[in-house]
């Protein structure tokens, strides 16, 4: 990665630095000029001709604006890559989400967006400049998406380097300029998104080479892909899903690819609330070289079932299968699997571990669904083992009784989820999960329930707040 200094004597020179010692930086987030021969180069940077060109005040800005934050180096992409390199301008296209996200702090420079009136000289009132500000050319281009995302300092100047705010202090503009979810611009995980919804937002975006509209969301989704300029956009695009879904489910995932089975999955109220169990599920189960289980317990109506059906909607994509196992007892727990093999059947006819299998006998369809599950290249799979409510434990020989693992698959990989009302099931990672206890969380689901939404938000909430309150701590 190559850094820019300014010298004592105002000139620019580039140092190059190796990952594990790159030191700290600002970043520069900006337009190209309609004529790109007006920004500064590599090139212009070694010759110090940079100077010479409408782009040094970038430079300029960038510079000072380090300075006063206390950082002697910065990035600006316009002359920190040699782009007459094309191996390393392919390796710094894929690097590139990682350097914004490594920045101290990012600049953006909005030209077009002024504070000053240009006749009168004087300070425009704020509505002005937001009115610029939503309006601004860089909202518009495919590759500031990442740049706005990535940071987790990411500050906005005026055309005159006037300090505008940062992505916290313009959330709601930007949100409505961008329709990129808040959770996301206050430093959210990409991977609570579906990459469809991802991709959205760069939907009414552009670039100068249509390529680059999938090349610009590689560092998003943190994969590689080979650039093949002169592919086309089409092309481009249908390599970054797929290179997206290897990504999630393994390079051999169509092998193993099962459709969801929506009948399968009992109906669930409305669910809110619970963000912080899913995004401790999604960290327990998924990305991981050996299986993961994770079993949610807790008393009746708090929420498991539901939980385990948001968590399996909200990551299907990452899964190449998932699968509802009914365990309230053996019976429903095998009707559930001849399901699961008659699925795998009809999406996968060349299973040979089934084909031979006669469906009737309960048994070997069960065995014969667990050694599909356990073929060493089947590994991105996910089970919800749901209403494991009559476990046998160790010292119970209670016939009545289930023991789960007798139908785990042997293998070592996978994910799996367990809803049960005992406490002492201990087959994986437990969660126990308890009731809601804030007002805000009960009246979420009575506005989703109703689909009036000024229930959960505005004076109707406070005034229900202020009614019920004394009578829940009667």
């Amino acid at each position: 990665m190559r850094l820019l200094e300014r010298k004592s004597d105002g000139t620019f020179v580039l140092h190059e630095f190796h990952d594990e010692n790159v030191p700290a930086y600002a970043i520069l987030s900006h337009t190209w000029a309609i004529d790109n021969k007006e920004e500064v180069s590599f090139h212009d940077v070694e010759a110090s001709l940079s100077n010479s060109k409408a782009g040094y005040k970038k430079l300029q800005f960038c510079a000072d604006q380090a300075a006063s934050d206390g950082l002697r180096y910065f990035w600006v992409d316009t002359c920190c890559i040699d782009k007459r390199n094309n191996t390393e301008l392919s390796k710094a296209i894929t690097s590139m989400f990682r350097w914004y996200q490594r920045a101290a702090r990012c600049y953006v420079y909005l030209s077009d967006v002024p504070t000053q009136n240009s006749n009168t000289g004087t300070r425009q009132p704020n509505h002005t400049w937001e009115l610029a500000f939503k309006k601004s050319r860089w909202f518009t281009r495919g590759w500031t998406l990442q740049e706005l995302i990535a940071p987790t300092v990411v500050e906005f100047f005026s055309a005159e380097g006037e300090r505008l705010g940062n992505k916290l202090t313009l959330e709601e503009i930007i949100h409505d300029a961008t329709r990129v979810p808040k959770k996301v611009l206050r430093g959210g995980a990409l991977s609570d998104f579906h990459s469809d919804e991802q991709m959205s937002w760069a939907a009414q975006r552009h670039t100068k080479e249509p390529e680059d509209e999938a090349y610009s969301m590689i560092g998003m989704f943190d994969i590689s892909m080979p650039l093949l300029y002169g592919e086309g956009r089409e092309k481009a695009l249908k390599r970054l899903h797929e290179e997206v879904s290897k990504s999630y489910k393994g390079a051999d995932f169509d092998q193993f690819a099962v459709g969801l089975n929506l009948s399968a999955i009992p109906e669930a109220a409305h669910f809110v609330a619970r963000e912080k169990e899913l995004a401790e599920m999604h960290q327990l189960l998924h990305g991981h070289s050996t299986r993961s289980t994770v079993v949610l317990h807790g008393l009746g109506g708090m929420g498991k079932t539901q939980l385990a059906i948001a968590y399996a909607q909200r990551h299907k994509e990452k899964y190449t299968a998932i699968f509802w196992i009914n365990t309230s007892d053996e019976d429903s727990l095998k009707l559930s699997f001849l399901d699961v093999a008659r699925q795998i059947a009809r999406d996968q006819p060349e299973a040979s571990v089934l084909a031979s299998v006669d469906m009737e006998n309960l048994d070997d369809m069960v065995n014969a669904v667990k050694t599909w599950l356990s073929l060493s290249k089947n590994t991105h799979w996910l089970l919800i083992y749901d209403n494991y409510d009559n476990p046998r434990l160790s010292g119970n020989n209670d016939r009545s009784t289930l023991d789960l693992r007798r139908f785990l698959p042997e293998s070592d990989h996978g994910s799996i989820i367990v809803t049960t009302r005992s406490s002492k099931v201990t087959l994986g990672r437990r969660m126990q999960l308890k009731k809601l206890v804030d007002i805000k969380h009960g009246l979420e689901i009575l506005s989703n329930a109703s689909g009036r939404h000024e229930i959960a938000n505005g004076t109707l909430f406070e005034a229900l707040q202020e009614y019920l309150m004394p009578t829940l701590t009667i």
